[in-house]
């Protein structure tokens, strides 16, 4: 047998191993790189001068990758809408709002939940607080605790394929770098790019009808089970008087025209996914220190306001001053803009000094740093294992394989859908994402028929967040596990998730016989 399959094959089998037994990712990428490329150089399947590449390697596709600085910022936005009770108050009024029906407790958990997909991205911060927060009442009033904590799973699971979340910024990225790869081995020396903001848009419709399936399900399930799913009695639920719909707005407004800004900017092409990301940051920021009391609630709202003018400032006035006759109306315009900028500076230092005295911002600080640490860690690991990988041939070994499988395409993407579903099992998604990913999406792409990388991200994205809950080793219900009371046993967490499986296989059907649910959006605002 030819000593490059069997190195290849055995470097993919040694990193699954290490990575099943709980060894750290990075370490792991990196080692496992590492070790067979010096196998490869001493049984001369690998030159040694190929590992020179490495450091232009990191330097140009990790470190100067702009698309990579928006991972810490969502990140840091994410975290502060969580530390700033934002979900706390979202379930806690809109339970009340549609706690009077039937299923309506878990009809406001799935809303919640594509609200905080949206607004943070993070999978495993939703599942524990929606788990902390709505898991007691919803048992309080009679809830199965199987349809409870397979409502909290799935909706907190919804991070993965709503945008902006983490794991579409890096699977564009991983794509991005497979599709140009995949057009230059079919001979196109001017690749097509694709941008984060074209997967974005891809996978929007398909998280949207994700939400709407789970809210149908609430609905059958209130109308075939009542006692499983009961309404709030009238004299205990709060009466929706004016009063409620205020606070319903003060808890809903602020993160909709948060999560409307920074996707919104990125849809419309205003703004990139890094920029947007800054935005959202800054927001967060705002939003949480708006939170502590009214008069640091004042200030903010006057922060923003100066920011409003700043953005109709620049539509009305030129304000280059290096012209030969500049207008009054321009000089005018040109120097209030300098001065609501020191203002609005002065209030983001601000928010930053109270959130700071508080206790939240070093706390979201670390927890961004060390989020942000271990994704470019495995980033650095992932670069050296790839670099292995395809030096000792694997990547012509795994095209080989593909392309020579009977019924083409649809087996090969079959057989690569059920494997990231298998691994999903055991391995993170940053992990399968890095890994595999790479591996299988050049070939992929380069096949006839294929729809393109925006479809094929959605497929994958879907794919790895239906492998989130799926039992026993689905993360999601190791992270609800740790806050579920012992009362509800871990059985009935498994029989609750089931039937939101059922739901994302068969919107992962949908996806791939309905390619249009994706490519409909990004055709219409990016005209691809």
């Amino acid at each position: 047998m030819d000593m490059s399959i069997v190195l290849t094959a055995s470097m993919f089998f040694v990193l699954v191993g290490l990575l099943v037994s709980g060894f750290p990712v990075a370490f792991t990428l990196g080692g496992t790189g590492l070790l067979f490329g010096l196998i490869g150089i001493g049984t001369g399947t690998l030159d040694a001068t190929f590992l020179e590449i490495l450091p232009n390697r990191l330097f140009g596709n990790v470190v100067r990758n702009e698309l990579l600085f928006a991972v810490p910022l969502f990140v840091s936005m994410g975290v502060m809408l969580e530390k700033s009770n934002v979900a706390e108050d979202l379930l806690e009024n809109m339970g009340r709002l549609f706690g009077s029906l039937r299923g309506g407790l878990g009809i406001s958990v799935t809303i919640v939940g594509a609200l905080l997909a949206a607004s943070t991205g993070i999978v495993g911060a939703t599942v524990v607080t929606m788990g902390l927060l709505s898991l007691p009442t919803m048992l309080k009033r009679g809830y199965n605790p199987s349809l409870a904590t397979g409502s909290i799973a799935a909706a907190g699971t919804l991070g993965q394929i709503i945008p902006p979340s983490i794991v579409l910024i890096l699977l564009a990225d991983v794509l991005s770098s497979a599709w140009q790869q995949a057009q230059l081995n079919k001979g196109i020396f001017s690749p097509t790019p694709m941008s984060a903001g074209e997967l974005f848009a891809g996978a929007l419709v398909p998280g949207l009808i994700l939400v709407g399936m789970y809210i149908v399900y609430q609905i059958i399930i209130a109308i075939m089970k009542p006692s499983a799913s009961p309404a709030i009695p009238a004299e205990e639920g709060d009466t929706l008087d004016s009063a409620f719909y205020g606070r319903l707005v003060l808890a809903l407004l602020p993160p909709l025209v948060l999560i409307i800004a920074v996707l919104g900017s990125i849809l419309t092409g205003i703004a990139t996914p890094t920029e947007a990301a800054s935005v959202g940051a800054i927001g967060a920021i705002l939003l949480g220190a708006a939170r502590l009391e009214a008069r640091t609630r004042k200030i903010v709202i006057a922060t923003l306001a100066t920011l409003v003018a700043l953005l109709l400032i620049a539509n009305v006035a030129d304000l280059r001053m290096a012209r030969e006759v500049v207008p009054t109306f321009d000089k005018a315009a040109y120097y209030s803009a300098i001065l609501l900028t020191v203002l609005f500076a002065a209030g983001l230092i601000y928010a930053l000094l109270r959130t700071h005295q508080i206790g939240v911002l070093g706390e979201v600080m670390r927890s961004t740093v060390r989020i942000s640490a271990m994704i470019y860690g495995i980033l650095i690991g992932a670069a050296l294992f790839s670099l292995v990988f395809r030096g000792l041939g694997g990547d012509e070994i795994i095209e080989n394989m593909l392309h020579g499988l009977p019924g083409g395409q649809f087996t090969a993407i079959l057989l690569v859908m059920v494997l990231m579903f298998v691994l999903g099992f055991f391995l993170d998604f940053i992990e399968i994402t890095f890994v595999v990913v790479p591996v299988v999406a050049p070939a992929l792409l380069a096949m006839d028929g294929t729809y393109g990388p925006i479809w094929l991200g959605v497929l994958m994205a879907m794919n790895l967040q239906t492998s989130f809950l799926t039992p026993p080793f689905g993360f999601a219900l190791f992270y609800l596990r740790g806050v579920v009371p012992e009362s509800v046993p871990t059985t009935a967490i498994y029989r609750g998730v089931l039937p939101f499986v059922v739901i994302q296989i068969i919107a992962l059907a949908l996806i791939a016989f309905e390619p249009e649910m994706v490519t409909w959006l990004p055709n219409q605002l990016f005209g691809k």
